[in-house]
């Protein structure tokens, strides 16, 4: 069933409408447990779109085995999503910087305090994100270190190719995760891909981990499918590769993943005198979990991330 979850009026007799979509068994008792599936949160990212799409697809075409509750939450940001924007238009404003929200606030704080309200009470919420339109990242799920004891398990579940596990020094507060976490709603969340495009495979690979997950929890009956077992990382066994100079990257590797210890990823190029600014090669074998997509390169930007594989 589709409901509004909150609505706020706009200029010219127009209204930004959040929507959910509520997936719930037919003998519906109100002691289910629930599952929030939440995207949308920036308008660029469009990875979520398709994952919300075979989800529901996938539970309407079998209802019989849906034994819980699944709230799906496709646009918190729908105006961004209507232009590509990935913030706010108009208002220049990151939708996932103004949580909890504020019910007598701004546009911005309303929407964001009618969003976290409706999914209070949730048995755990999945905040599916992709990459900006300038790097790609591999299905990974992140975790707030302070967090990560009661979420690891739900995020071994998700088919990810890794979880990173990340200092709370780093953590964004008005975050949609944090403000949930922090209200005792479990809360994950899920990066892949890049900005403005869908990466098929990698939101395949996560729907086999959310259907995974849903077994686990009872909301789902069906038989388990294969998920892959993750690499589990800190910040300290993660490299950084920034740019050293302004330039045009080439990468020299098709597609994210395994890579050996010297491997080369790629190069920093300066087109007018012909010369290769910098060599990318891999420290260390791992997994390559970001690259940049877009060639044109400032001096600091990131060109890549690698995993240590200590498994």
């Amino acid at each position: 069933m589709i409901e509004q979850v909150v609505s706020v009026d706009m200029p010219v007799y127009e209204k930004i409408i959040i929507h959910k979509n509520r997936l719930a068994p037919k003998d519906y008792t109100g002691k289910e447990k629930r599952l929030s599936l939440v995207t949308g949160t920036h308008g660029d990212e469009l990875d979520g779109q398709y994952v919300c799409y075979e989800v529901i697809r996938r539970i309407n075409e079998h209802p019989e085995k849906l034994k819980g509750i699944v709230d799906v939450y496709p646009a918190l940001n729908p105006l961004g999503i209507d232009t590509g924007y990935r913030g706010i238009p108009m208002f220049d404003l990151d939708m996932n910087r103004v949580f909890p929200g504020d019910n007598n606030g701004a546009m911005a704080e309303y929407v964001a305090a009618g969003v976290i309200n409706d999914i209070i009470g949730s048995d755990l919420c999945l905040d599916i994100h992709s990459s900006n339109t300038f790097i790609k990242e591999a299905p990974q799920v992140r975790l707030n270190e302070e967090c990560a004891e009661k979420l690891l398990p739900y995020a071994k579940m998700l088919n990810a190719d890794f979880i990173w596990i990340y200092s709370s020094i780093t953590v964004l507060e008005a975050t949609l995760a944090y403000s949930l976490n922090n209200m005792s709603v479990p809360t994950l969340v899920i990066e892949m891909g890049v900005g403005m495009r869908i990466t098929n495979s990698y939101c395949k690979q996560l729907i086999e981990g959310i259907f995974n997950l849903l077994i686990e929890m009872g909301i789902w009956e069906d038989n388990k499918p294969f998920v892959k077992e993750p690499i589990i990382s800190t910040e300290g066994e993660v490299s950084f590769f920034h740019a050293s100079e302004s330039g045009i990257f080439v990468a020299a590797i098709e597609n994210l993943g395994i890579v050996k210890k010297g491997e080369h990823i790629g190069d920093l190029l300066e087109p007018i005198s012909g010369t290769i600014l910098q060599m990318i090669e891999s420290p260390f074998d791992g997994i390559i979990f970001t690259l940049r997509e877009n060639p044109v390169v400032y001096k600091g930007a990131l060109l890549a991330r690698i995993i240590h594989d200590a498994r």
